[in-house]
């Protein structure tokens, strides 16, 4: 586990490389399009200084798209106290904990690191789950805590969304700046690969870091709780119960326990999430070793 935690560290690092490489690569092409060597220069330190800024505003980002409200113990001492007393057995700072209002089952974690951790539930989970099964849903997101996901997430967050403005700026400069270019269609081209292939990166991103994260919070929230089988009913009432969520965001769809999406063949084909049946497998020969 001290071997995955180090690893997802470096991952932050590697994926914020990967991000500046990106754009700092776009914008070298750009910049050779246009012979206009300080767009260069201007596009990455724009870059660097975004990056920076997800570092710190992604996850209140995330809490703001999904609509959550935060909650104080008086307001829902439930959820409240799972939340707690899983941080004290853990010894993991209090996140902040909130709730989303909506019928869909679902949680997530977001934060940079264990001291700016914040929790969440939709109205749907706390509605079907027993206290076991919440309390295995909550040992789950903060396993993510504790294994520094929520800051890989955010970081990949903050990358989906960087990638999709990237491929807006180059489609409209593919069909609106033809003026500026004289109407090189190597810039027509060149955007409308962008546009098609851009989405595809972010998507494998997101795959390349959530499927494994799943699995270890799984694990995490198991040997936290000791009960692998509540967390394996509760994936279980995710499988038969769950819908998309109310406030669908493709951009943040990693960070969700189960996936929030409206599922298709696409979203099966680029899904952030590992199948829940082999999830619930996993948990249950835990259990069997316990």
């Amino acid at each position: 586990m001290y071997r995955a935690i180090r690893r997802n560290k470096v991952n932050s690092f590697l994926i914020i490389l990967l991000f500046v490489g990106i754009v700092g690569g776009l914008g070298w092409l750009a910049g050779a399009i246009y012979n206009s060597p300080g767009m260069v220069i201007t596009v990455v330190v724009i870059s660097l200084g975004y990056a920076l800024f997800q570092y710190f505003m992604a996850g209140r980002q995330a809490i703001s798209m999904s609509g959550a409200q935060r909650i104080t113990e008086a307001e829902n001492p439930r959820l409240y106290r799972i939340v707690e007393n899983l941080s004290i057995t853990t010894g993991t700072p209090m996140p902040e904990v909130y709730i989303v209002q909506d019928p869909a089952p679902n949680a997530f974690a977001t934060g940079r690191d264990p001291e700016h951790a914040m929790v969440a539930a939709t109205t749907g989970l706390l509605d079907i789950m027993t206290d076991a099964e919440l309390e295995g849903v909550m040992a789950h997101e903060l396993g993510h805590v504790r294994n520094y996901d929520i800051r890989v997430s955010m970081i990949v967050y903050g990358l989906v969304v960087a990638v999709g403005m990237i491929a807006d700026m180059l489609v409209r400069m593919a069909f609106f700046g033809r003026n500026n270019n004289n109407g090189n269609p190597i810039v027509l081209i060149f955007g409308l690969v962008a546009m098609l292939v851009a989405p595809l990166v972010a998507s494998l991103v997101q795959l390349a870091v959530s499927r494994q994260r799943e699995y270890l919070a799984d694990a995490t929230g198991a040997l936290t709780t000791r009960h692998p089988e509540a967390l394996a009913s509760a994936l279980h009432k995710l499988s038969e119960y769950g819908r998309p969520l109310q406030k669908q965001q493709s951009s943040m769809a990693h960070l969700w326990i189960a996936d929030p999406l409206k599922p298709g063949m696409m979203q099966r084909l680029f899904a952030t999430h590992p199948p829940i049946p082999d999830r619930i497998r996993r948990l249950l020969d835990m259990g069997d070793k316990f």
